[in-house]
């Protein structure tokens, strides 16, 4: 019976490789003080939350709606009833002679229930 040549160790490093690769659960578990990062107390947040209830926070990028609002009602213990976000681009900011960018991040404005208030004070 034929026996098969020796491969070379990079030559089996390159096969090794090859195959495909196996992934455990898909997904990052955040906590909810991971995804709710600080309120934003702006003008325009505060006519927001007189108006129609609604408060805006910056959060984590890759949190979605149904993580903030659970993130939301385990925190400040409300009725979350709508969740919008948006994600604001990165201002260019200038450092002496350079041009830098500021990071991306994550707004999400989020309505509660008409009983329900969010005081931080």
């Amino acid at each position: 019976m034929a026996r098969s040549r020796p491969h070379p160790k990079r030559y089996v490093r390159r096969l090794e490789s090859r195959k495909p690769c196996v992934h455990g659960e898909p997904g990052i578990v955040l906590r909810p003080h991971q995804i709710v990062i600080r309120p934003l107390v702006t003008e325009k947040g505060t006519h927001q939350s007189n108006r129609r209830n609604a408060y805006s926070f910056l959060v984590a990028t890759m949190a979605n709606k149904i993580q903030i609002a659970g993130a939301i009602q385990d925190l400040f213990n409300v009725r979350v009833e709508r969740v919008r976000t948006q994600i604001v681009a990165g201002k260019a900011v200038r450092f002496r002679n350079r041009i830098g960018q500021q990071g991306d991040w994550k707004k999400a404005i989020v309505t509660l229930h008409a009983d329900d208030k969010i005081d931080f004070s």
